[in-house]
């Protein structure tokens, strides 16, 4: 037992040691967060003329990036992620006559493969801010809604991958830490989408982009 606790100790000051990589160092960080997304002025597909608010969407982001040491103070890294995105609507209901109209569980679900790639500038050891770009690639898209008029149920559910752009490009900034002991790597970033998600022949004019707020955490291993 001794034996295996002195192993696994000599094993986190080896990785402790390498929290910080020299310049000319590969490194790779498997890393797992969340998002909080929504999509600028879409409409709610399918919830009919209703005027709902906007809540963000809560969704995973897993995946890995891969980081290289320019020198010091800069790197570039370049991922790929697995994100679920999107946007919801609050619940509301309304008086239509003497009906009553529930509308619930409104939102459109849209998952993307995505590759960022952003270089960092280290203002001091371990914490860095980053800019650049992501393309994302559409996976699945699809539009929920439940809507209740007197006592009938409707639930709508189906894909509108043939309303989307199946590439979207956004431009992520954000700010990321590496704990000085061992090497976890906690990143922030806002994706600012600048291509149009809906297809113009869908779109009646509405400008939709994604725009997505990500916390994430990875550990990162030398190559």
């Amino acid at each position: 037992m001794k034996k295996l606790m002195m192993i696994a100790a000599m094993m986190v000051a080896t990785l402790s040691a390498n929290a910080q990589f020299e310049p000319g160092t590969f490194s790779i960080q498997p890393k797992v967060g969340i998002n909080l997304a929504k999509v600028s002025n879409m409409a709610p597909i399918g919830a009919g003329d209703y005027k709902l608010d906007r809540s963000l969407l809560g969704g995973a982001v897993l995946g890995a990036e891969a980081e290289y040491q320019i020198a010091k103070p800069f790197s570039v890294a370049a991922g790929l992620l697995f994100s679920m995105q999107g946007c919801q609507w609050q619940d509301d209901d309304f008086k239509l006559g003497d009906q009553k109209i529930e509308v619930k569980d409104t939102k459109i679900a849209l998952n993307y493969l995505n590759l960022p790639v952003v270089v960092n500038f280290y203002l001091f050891k371990g914490f860095a801010v980053k800019a650049g770009v992501q393309f994302g690639f559409l996976c699945s898209a699809n539009a929920q809604t439940t809507q209740k008029i007197g006592s009938t149920t409707t639930k709508y559910d189906e894909s509108v991958m043939d309303q989307c752009n199946k590439v979207d490009i956004s431009i992520p900034v954000g700010v990321s830490y590496q704990v000085p002991t061992i090497p976890i790597y906690i990143d922030a970033r806002a994706n600012f989408g600048v291509t149009k998600i809906v297809k113009d022949k869908y779109a009646d004019g509405d400008n939709s982009k994604n725009q997505v707020f990500q916390l994430t955490v990875g550990y990162k291993f030398k190559l």
